[in-house]
C-alpha cells in the first residue's frame, strides 16, 4: 500500500516537499564535505540504520536507548553543526555591504587593481608575509574593529608599509571595502579545520580560509617562507597566481558595470542641481 501511494497518487505538494528536502541535504552535505562535520554526519547515519536494525531484530532496550537519542536528534544537530547553521544563516542574512555603486570611475578602479596586484608582486618577490582581506556583502565591522582604524585610500606604497616586518602594524590581516583599507593588524579568530589542507601551510592561510568558510571575504595572501600567491574563497584555496590572475580576480571585483539610462539621467541631474547652487 505505501510503495502503491508513492508510485501512483503522488500530488504536488509531495513533489515540491521531496524536492525541498532533497535540495536541504544536498546542501547541507555540502557544507560539512571535507570538515571533521561530515564524519559526525556519517556517525548520525549509522545511529539510524542501528535503530531500524535493532527494531526489526527485536532488541528492546537497545532500541529504546537509540530512540531516545533520536528523539533528540534536532538538540544535537544544532550543537554538532553550530558552525554550518551559523554559515546559512549568514548568507540567508547577507547585507550588501560592498556597494559597487559607491565605486570610482572605471580610471581610478584601474588604478587600485593595478596598485594592489604591484604591491603582492613586490611583497611576493621579497618574501614578506601579507593577508589582504576584501569585505564583499558580509559585513566584516566585528574584524576591522580588532584591529587599528585607517580608512584611507588604496596605495602599493602604503601596504608595503603595513606588511613590512618589525613595524607595528605588519602582524595580522588588511581589511579592504570597497576603495577604501578600513583596518590593519585585524585578528582572524576562526581558523580553517579542513582536511584538505596540506601541511606546508601555516596559521596565516588557515586563517584565510577560516574567513572565507564563514563569509563571502575575498582573502589575498602571500606566504612568508615561499613568496607564493594564493587567493581563499569559499573555503577553497587557489595557489601560485601570477600578476594577470592576480589582476583578473581584483579586475572582477572592482569591474564598474555599465550606469543604465535612468541612473545617467540622475547622475545630470545632480550635476546640473550641484551647479546651480554654486553659480547661487
Amino acid at each position: 500500500m505505501f510503495f502503491w501511494n508513492i508510485f501512483n497518487r503522488p500530488q504536488l505538494n509531495d513533489i515540491l516537499d521531496i524536492l525541498i528536502v532533497a535540495v536541504l541535504l544536498y546542501h547541507l552535505i555540502m557544507l560539512t564535505r571535507e570538515t571533521r562535520a561530515s564524519d559526525v554526519m556519517k556517525g548520525f547515519v549509522l545511529l539510524i540504520v542501528a535503530c531500524l536494525l535493532s527494531g526489526m531484530l527485536g532488541l528492546t532496550a537497545l532500541t529504546w536507548v537509540l530512540n531516545l537519542i533520536l528523539n533528540n536528534g534536532v538538540i544535537v544537530l544544532v550543537i554538532l553543526f553550530q558552525p554550518e547553521l551559523r554559515h546559512i544563516l549568514e548568507q540567508l542574512g547577507r547585507g550588501a555591504k560592498f556597494d559597487r555603486s559607491q565605486l570610482k570611475s572605471n580610471e581610478d578602479n584601474a588604478r587600485i587593481v593595478s596598485e594592489i596586484t604591484q604591491c603582492l608582486l613586490n611583497l611576493s618577490r621579497r618574501r614578506v608575509g601579507a593577508l589582504v582581506v576584501f569585505e564583499q556583502k558580509t559585513g566584516l565591522k566585528d574584524v576591522i574593529e580588532t584591529g587599528t582604524q585607517l580608512d584611507s585610500d588604496i596605495s602599493a606604497p602604503l601596504l608595503e608599509n603595513i606588511f613590512e616586518p618589525n613595524t607595528p602594524l605588519h602582524d595580522g590581516a588588511v581589511i579592504i571595502r570597497g576603495t577604501r583599507i578600513m583596518s590593519a593588524s585585524c585578528m582572524l579568530t576562526t581558523l580553517s579545520e579542513s582536511t584538505a589542507i596540506t601541511r606546508d601551510l601555516g596559521t596565516r592561510h588557515r586563517a584565510a580560509i577560516g574567513i572565507s568558510e564563514t563569509t563571502d571575504a575575498v582573502v589575498l595572501i602571500v606566504s612568508e617562507e615561499t613568496g607564493v600567491i594564493s587567493m581563499a574563497r569559499g573555503g577553497k584555496l587557489t595557489r601560485h597566481l601570477d600578476a594577470a590572475a592576480i589582476s583578473d580576480i581584483l579586475s572582477s571585483m572592482y569591474h564598474q558595470p555599465q550606469a543604465s539610462l535612468f541612473e545617467r539621467v540622475r547622475g545630470w541631474l545632480k550635476g546640473v542641481l550641484h551647479s546651480e547652487k554654486k553659480d547661487a
